[in-house]
C-alpha cells in the first residue's frame, strides 16, 4: 500500500511540475497582448517581458545544480515551488513594467530548477520497469499546461486586465505540487537522516533483492566535482558527451522553428482564419498530447534508444519533405513587429493567417501577433527581433504547440472594439495557393515532424540524462546540459530569419534534415540502451572502458 502512494504521488509530482512548466511557457501569448496596451509595451520591452523568464531560467541553469545536489532533490522542488509562488503573486499584483520583468524572472529560475529536480527525483524514486513512463509524464503535463494556458488565454481575452488572472491561476497546480511532495520522504528504505547525501540515489520500490543490498551497502555514493563532468574517470567525459549531443541535436534539427508556418499551412489546405489559428495551436497541441502518450507507454518496452532513433528519422524525412515541397510551392517569410504606443494606435493589430506565425512559436509562448503585428501583403516588415523569437523549445521538453490562438484571440479582440480589418490579399492572390497537393504534403509532414519529436527527442532526452550520470553529479550535470539547450535554442531561434535571408527556406530545411541524420547516427554510436536497467546498473555500465 505504501509502495502505491508513493507510486501515486511520484506521478502527481511529475505531471503537476509538467503542468507548471507548460503554462508559464504559453500563458503569455495571450497576456502580452492585454500587457501591451495596459502598460503601453514598445516592441523592445514586449521582447524583455517575454525573455525574462529565459534570464530567469539561464541562472537557475547554472545555480540549481549546486542546489539540487547539495540540499537534495526534494528540497530543490519545494524551495522552486515556493519561489513560483513569489513570482506569481509579484506578475498578478504588478502595476509597473520593472515589477512585470522581475515576475517574470523569478517564475523562470522557478520552472528551470523544478523541471530539473522533478526528472531525478521521479527517476530516482520509481523503479527500473517504471521510471521511463513517469519521467514521461512529465512531457505529458508540458503539453497539457499549455493547451490549458491556451484555453484561458481565450477565457481572460476580453476580461479587464485578464492577465492578472492568467498568472494568477498558476498558483493553483504549484499549491497542489507542494503538498503532494510534503508526503514524499527522500528515500523510503532508511529514513533516519532524509535529506543525507548517500540516499538521494538509492530507489525505492525496487525488487526485494535490490532493497536487500542497498541496505546493505547504503552508503557508497562517490563524490564528484563539477570538472570531473570532463574527465575521464568513470568515463564522465562519454556522458557529458551523450548528454549534450541529444539536448544540441535536439535542437539543431529545427524543432524551434518548424511550427513557425503552421498558420499559413493550415490556411493552404483551404480553412479559413478562425478555423486555422485554433486547428494550428491546438489542433496540433492535441496530436502532441497523443504523441507523447504514446511515447510514455512504450518509453519501458521499446527502449529509450529505439524511440529517440525512430522519432529522429521521422523528423529528418519530415523536415526533408517540407524543404523539397516549400522549392515546388514557395511559402513567403515575412518579418514583423510595431510597437502600439498611442492612443490612436490599434491595441493588437491583426494577423491574417496568409502571414506565417513568428519561427520561435513551435514552443514559444509568443503569438506571433504579440499584440503589435500589422499584416500586409508584401515583405517588407519591421523585423520583430530578438528574444521575443528566442523563449522557444525553452526546455524544449516543454516544447509548445505554435501559439497560432494568440491570433484568434487577438482578431477576436479587435472585431469588439472595431480598431481594424485584415488588408491581406485574397488566398487567390497567393503563388503557392494553387500548390494544394504540395500544401497537403507539407501539413502531414509537419504533423509527423510534430508526433515525432513528441515520441522521440520530446520527453526520452530528459529521460536519459536523468539516468546516465552517478547521483553524486547527477543535478550539476543536469544543469550543465540543460543551459546548453536554452544556449541552442537561443541560437536557433536568433538566426532563423537571417539563415532564411541568406539560404532561402527551402535549403534551411533540408539542412535540418541532415542535422536529423547526423544525429541518428550520434544517438547510434553513443547513446547506450537504460530501459529495465537501475540507476546503479546504468552507472556500472558507463563505467566500464570502452
Amino acid at each position: 500500500g505504501r509502495a502505491l502512494l508513493v507510486l501515486l504521488l511520484s506521478a502527481t509530482v511529475s505531471l503537476l511540475g509538467g503542468l507548471i512548466f507548460g503554462y508559464e511557457l504559453g500563458i503569455i501569448s495571450g497576456a502580452l497582448l492585454q500587457l501591451q496596451t495596459d502598460f503601453h509595451l514598445s516592441c523592445f520591452k514586449q521582447e524583455v517581458v517575454v525573455s525574462a523568464v529565459l534570464i530567469g531560467a539561464l541562472l537557475a541553469s547554472l545555480a540549481g545544480g549546486i542546489l539540487i545536489d547539495r540540499h537534495g532533490r526534494r528540497r530543490a522542488i519545494l524551495v522552486s515551488n515556493l519561489v513560483l509562488l513569489v513570482g506569481s503573486l509579484t506578475l498578478t499584483l504588478a502595476r509597473s513594467f520593472t515589477v512585470l520583468v522581475i515576475g517574470r524572472v523569478t517564475v523562470g529560475f522557478a520552472i528551470s530548477v523544478s523541471s530539473m529536480a522533478c526528472c531525478i527525483y521521479v527517476s530516482e524514486m520509481v523503479a527500473a520497469h517504471q521510471r521511463g513512463l513517469l519521467v514521461s509524464l512529465y512531457e505529458v503535463g508540458i503539453t497539457v499546461g499549455i493547451l490549458l494556458s491556451y484555453a484561458l488565454n481565450y477565457v481572460f481575452a476580453d476580461v479587464d486586465e485578464g492577465w492578472r488572472y492568467m498568472f494568477g491561476l498558476a498558483i493553483a497546480p504549484t499549491v497542489m505540487q507542494f503538498l503532494s511532495i510534503l508526503f514524499l520522504p527522500v528515500n523510503p528504505v532508511k529514513l533516519s537522516s532524509w535529506d543525507s547525501d548517500c540516499q538521494k540515489g538509492l530507489i525505492p520500490l525496487q525488487d526485494t533483492e535490490d532493497r536487500a543490498a542497498a541496505k546493505r551497502e547504503p552508503c557508497q555514493e562517490k563524490h564528484y566535482s563539477f570538472l570531473d563532468l570532463f574527465r575521464t574517470r568513470d568515463n564522465m567525459r562519454r556522458r557529458t558527451l551523450v548528454g549534450l549531443g541529444l539536448v544540441l541535436s535536439q535542437q539543431f534539427t529545427g524543432q524551434p522553428n518548424v511550427l513557425g508556418y503552421a498558420s499559413k499551412i493550415f490556411h493552404s489546405v483551404g480553412f479559413q482564419s478562425n478555423s486555422s489559428a485554433i486547428l494550428a495551436s491546438v489542433g496540433l497541441g492535441a496530436i502532441k498530447v497523443v504523441a507523447t502518450l504514446v511515447a510514455m507507454a512504450l518509453a519501458d518496452k521499446a527502449g529509450r534508444r529505439v524511440l529517440l532513433m525512430a522519432g529522429c528519422v521521422v523528423m529528418a524525412v519530415s523536415v526533408t519533405t517540407i524543404g523539397l515541397s516549400s522549392r515546388m510551392a514557395p511559402l513567403a517569410m515575412a518579418r514583423d513587429c510595431e510597437a502600439a504606443a498611442g492612443p490612436n494606435a490599434s491595441h493588437g493589430l491583426t494577423q491574417h493567417p496568409l502571414t506565417p506565425v513568428f519561427p520561435q512559436s513551435a514552443v514559444s509562448p509568443v503569438p506571433p501577433a504579440s499584440g503589435a503585428v500589422r499584416s500586409q501583403a508584401g515583405p517588407g516588415f519591421a523585423a520583430a527581433r530578438g528574444l521575443t523569437k528566442v523563449f522557444a523549445s525553452a526546455q524544449s521538453k516543454e516544447v509548445a504547440p505554435s501559439s497560432s490562438l494568440g491570433q484568434k484571440r487577438d482578431s477576436v479582440g479587435q472585431s469588439k472594439k472595431g480598431a481594424l480589418e485584415s488588408t491581406a490579399p485574397p488566398l487567390g492572390a497567393a503563388p503557392w495557393a494553387q500548390h494544394t497537393v504540395l500544401n497537403w504534403i507539407t501539413l502531414l509532414s509537419m504533423m509527423a515532424f510534430v508526433s515525432a519529436f513528441s515520441i522521440g527527442f520530446g520527453p526520452m532526452t530528459w529521460l536519459v540524462l536523468s539516468e546516465i550520470y552517478p547521483a553524486g553529479i547527477r543535478g550539476r550535470a543536469f544543469a550543465f546540459c540543460n543551459s546548453f539547450n536554452w544556449a541552442g535554442n537561443l541560437l536557433i531561434s536568433l538566426s532563423f530569419l537571417d539563415l532564411i535571408d541568406a539560404i532561402g527556406f527551402s535549403w534551411m530545411f533540408l539542412l535540418y534534415g541532415l542535422m536529423g541524420v547526423m544525429a541518428v547516427i550520434f544517438i547510434y554510436l553513443f547513446v547506450p540502451e537504460t530501459k529495465g536497467q537501475s540507476l546503479e546498473e546504468i552507472d556500472q555500465q558507463f563505467s566500464r572502458k570502452r
